[in-house]
């Protein structure tokens, strides 16, 4: 199995503040060998053009929209995105398609959050008729519960679960089976202090764990209401988010590997998320890239 180390991240990507910034650390990213950058920003507002330039100011690095939601971007809109940077970058642009949360999508007023599965069938249903159509191959589902994993094994290249322990890695890849892509994002924390580092982690959890798609996933895994109340418990902390030391936070990243991963997108949690946190991608580099 092939084995890619990629990079997660969010609003350092988006910004247009950062944007030159983003762009100078893209070509590092890409210097130094990592896959792929998953980062988030729909396409129904308009396409975020750091897409675009991170593709045009690197060589090999691919990209992947990291989640696209289905209820607010339209399935020509991206079909037409997707062909574009084939066009432009062929095999280098990566269409990720989530099912969002409840409470996002409601807040928007835009749509009523019901029969996700079926409305996701519908989406991949629009790709395939778009003209051009987006391929299989060049589509990933986010996919947290056992029918989207089925459905992202049969009509996608595979799947980007979030906010995922290693175990959840290894039962997604029993069901996607041998070939499928299996993507997860890994937030990590490289901070030796625990008191900074829980800190830090548990800031992050917090938000993830009120959304009913995340929690209701950790408590098919076996987790308890306690472990996904309020920012969550140390236990639910450790199997979520390696932290401490670059040798253990290596290990809890190569779980992920031995568990059935083929790539992991890395995301690095420090007090500053503004900023890039460009040492601690240089030294993960140096430890899990061949």
């Amino acid at each position: 199995m092939t084995r890619r180390v990629s990079v997660w991240g969010g609003g350092f990507w988006l910004s247009g503040k950062t944007r030159e910034a983003a762009l100078d650390a893209a070509r590092e990213l890409d210097d130094l060998g990592y896959a792929r950058l998953w980062t988030s920003g729909g396409f129904g507002e308009g396409v975020p053009p750091v897409y675009s330039e991170v593709l045009n100011a690197t060589t090999r690095l691919g990209v992947a929209s990291g989640i696209v939601s289905m209820w607010h971007a339209e399935p020509a809109d991206a079909a037409a995105t997707v062909a574009r940077f084939e066009q432009d970058h062929p095999g280098r642009f990566l269409l990720g398609v989530g099912t969002s949360h409840a409470p996002v999508v409601d807040a928007k007023a835009a749509h009523t959050y019901t029969k996700p599965y079926s409305h996701m069938v519908e989406y991949l249903d629009a790709l395939d008729a778009a003209e051009p159509p987006v391929p299989a191959e060049r589509r990933v589902l986010a996919a947290l519960g056992p029918r989207m994993l089925e459905l992202s094994a049969v009509r996608a290249a595979g799947a980007h679960p979030y906010f995922v322990p290693a175990e959840h890695t290894a039962q997604a890849r029993e069901i996607l089976g041998d070939g499928p892509m299996l993507a997860p994002e890994v937030a990590v924390v490289l901070e030796s202090d625990e008191s900074t580092a829980r800190g830090i982690a548990r800031e992050y959890m917090r938000g993830y764990l009120s959304l009913p798609n995340y929690s209701n996933n950790l408590r098919r895994l076996g987790y308890s209401e306690e472990d996904v109340s309020g920012g969550g418990t140390d236990k639910l902390m450790d199997a979520l988010i390696p932290w401490g030391d670059l040798n253990r936070v290596v290990a809890g990243i190569e779980k992920h590997y031995g568990a059935g991963a083929d790539e992991v997108a890395i995301q690095v949690l420090t007090t500053d998320q503004s900023a890039f946190p460009a040492a601690e991608y240089r030294r993960l580099a140096a430890a899990l890239i061949e």
